[in-house]
């Protein structure tokens, strides 16, 4: 049997941003996939405790074993020393052209048993497939540990790749490894200067888990942990649902992000722990209809949309919510980040009940976004309107604004609203000044610290344009 897992880098490395373009809506949807068996009862808005962990690992479920795919009977070995791969790819083609339909699964299930580690190296696994399929990992996933052991000819920036798959689920209660730290390592990452500037070059480091042009997806239970860099990336799929997983990494790894979305809409982010070198969260361009739920956030760089517009590309995102979450010790609360000279628009968007603990900018826009000095002022931006922030509360590091709208002066920030907002400094005294530039909305309550800096109305500028229609 011709093995379905098979090498489609060049197709993943030439994919180029789909800008998805689309009147704003500002509302709350339900999930759409029926497949995906978890109830939309949604309690009083409170703030709620950090989720507790997944749970530990046990016996993997009695299926069928007419429709149970173990990797060890394809010949893996499991002694995280053997190169599992061939065995891998052998069982996810059986299982995707198996005919499974049955009336209380109707799904194949990929076996990775408790008790064993698998190794296996970058690969592709492609769809679609003749049934749904449940990636069950029970025991340990891991790569290869570090670039030296990479080989030469395969991709250096994803390490799992599932391409073109509609319904599966890669769930259980076992652990991927991403072996990360050599990679964060490489001198290419960011480090100081002999000057003592932050120093960095290009370089390749792997996703640990990718999902592409794929829909119905589930991660579930999961814990994964230290990943040469992103830990999952979501590009131009649809309805996903990820519940109850546990990502660490340490917090001066580089580019770990937590989740990162591109171009993938209808994505529900619940219960889940979060704790990484750089967002918990990213929701980059061409995102809409999404909801993050009981997050605990942090260490790490907060939740974030953005970065977009970067070389002056458009972007356009639109109805997010975040609540109901908690964000620690972090470089960044809730934020939206844009580089100048883009386009396109970010709109509706709601951050409501969530508890911060000594974060800095908990709460903050920045349409000026570089990673370097030398960014230079641009006519052109991404428009920013439709902006809540309720009930976030809390403690914030006072070396930053607890509060920081930093707007283009070409495209300025409107209909920015604020309500129940009460922000005191960990420790140290209150900072009195929260910083607006070109920024446009309003006070529905009294704030902590107060805001007196929000402009009224709408620009005239905007008035006489479409600057940011999506």
């Amino acid at each position: 049997m011709a093995f379905r897992a098979r090498a489609l880098v060049v197709i993943l490395l030439s994919l180029g941003l789909m800008t998805v373009c689309s009147q704003a809506r500002f509302h709350f949807h339900h999930h759409r996939n029926k497949k995906h068996r978890h109830s939309h009862s949604h309690p009083g808005s409170q703030i709620s405790l950090p989720p507790s962990p997944p749970p530990e690992a046990s016996p993997p479920p009695d299926y069928d074993d007419d429709h149970v795919f173990d990797v060890r009977a394809f010949g893996a070995v499991g002694d995280g020393i053997a190169d599992d791969t061939e065995a891998f790819k052998a069982a996810w083609d059986a299982a995707c052209t198996s005919s499974t339909q049955l009336a209380d699964l109707s799904s194949a299930i990929v076996m990775l048993p408790s008790g064993y580690s698998f190794m296996i190296q970058s690969t592709i696994f492609t769809g679609p497939c003749q049934t749904a399929i449940v990636v069950q990992v029970d025991g340990v996933l891991m790569p290869p540990d570090g670039p030296d052991n990479w080989p030469s000819n395969l991709s250096r920036r994803q390490w799992l790749v599932f391409y073109r798959v509609d319904g599966m689920s890669l769930q259980g209660g076992g652990l991927i490894d991403g072996r990360g730290e050599e990679w964060w390592n490489l001198p290419c990452k960011p480090h100081k200067g002999a000057s003592g500037t932050i120093m960095q070059e290009p370089c390749d480091s792997p996703v640990a888990i990718r999902f592409f042009m794929s829909n119905n997806l589930t991660v579930e239970g999961l814990r994964i942990r230290d990943s040469p860099k992103f830990h999952f990336r979501f590009d131009n799929c649809s309805s996903v649902y990820i519940d109850s997983i546990r990502i660490t990494a340490p917090p001066l790894s580089p580019n770990t992000d937590g989740i990162h979305i591109e171009n993938t809409d209808n994505v529900q982010i619940y219960n889940s722990v979060i704790a990484n070198g750089d967002d918990c969260v990213s929701i980059g361009s061409g995102c809409y209809d999404v909801d993050i739920r009981n997050l605990t956030c942090g260490p790490g760089h907060g939740i974030s949309i953005g970065s977009l517009g970067n070389r002056n590309s458009r972007a356009c995102v639109w109805n997010v919510t975040v609540r109901d979450s908690v964000i620690k010790q972090s470089d960044n609360g809730v934020r939206i980040k844009t580089w100048q000279g883009g386009s396109g628009a970010v709109s509706g968007v709601r951050f409501s009940n969530i508890h911060m603990d000594n974060v800095r900018n908990s709460i903050i826009i920045d349409q000026f976004y570089c990673l370097t000095k030398e960014c230079s002022n641009q006519t052109s931006g991404v428009y920013v309107s439709d902006i809540e922030y309720t009930s976030i509360k809390g403690t914030y590091d006072i070396r930053s604004p607890p509060m920081h709208f930093a707007c283009s002066d070409s495209v300025p920030c409107t209909n920015i609203t604020l309500s129940d907002i009460e922000l005191l400094p960990s420790q140290g005294d209150i900072v009195l000044d929260p910083y607006c530039w070109n920024a446009y909305g309003g006070l529905e309550s009294l704030t902590i610290p107060p805001v007196y800096c929000l402009l009224d109305g709408v620009p005239g500028s905007l008035l006489e344009t479409q600057i940011g229609y999506c």
